[in-house]
């Protein structure tokens, strides 16, 4: 059983940063996929990022790609996902996400997603 516990979300300006992060227990994130999610009030959950349990490569949604990066460290067990030049449409709760079986197609549609974090609330001021 994977558990992942968020943190680092909050209040910030426009334009300003902010790093979330995502502490996995049960297993080595290295064997898992992991995502972020944004969800909006009254909107579905968005994919925002992946980063691949095979050779890392990484996947971003459009309205972000430039401005997020994420990453992992192995030695932490940890997924982040580094916000900068945020937007007040970045705005919601963001979820961290792990699966193991996933195939690329799969990665950027939330039903697919295995296991889940409790959400952090990032809040943009414009």
């Amino acid at each position: 059983q994977v558990q992942l516990v968020e943190s680092g979300g909050g209040l910030v300006q426009a334009g300003g940063s902010l790093r979330l992060s995502c502490a996995v227990s049960g297993r080595s994130v290295r064997n898992y996929d992991m995502a972020w999610f944004r969800q909006a009030p009254g909107q579905e959950r968005d994919f925002v990022a992946a980063i691949r349990r095979n050779g890392g490569n990484t996947y971003y949604a459009d309205r972000v790609r430039g401005r997020f990066t994420i990453s992992r460290d192995s030695d932490k067990n940890t997924v982040y996902l580094q916000m900068n030049m945020l937007k007040s449409e970045d705005t919601g709760v963001y979820y961290c996400a792990a699966d193991s079986t996933l195939i690329l197609s799969s990665l950027r549609n939330s039903v697919n997603w295995e296991y889940w974090g409790q959400g952090n609330q990032v809040t943009v001021s414009s």
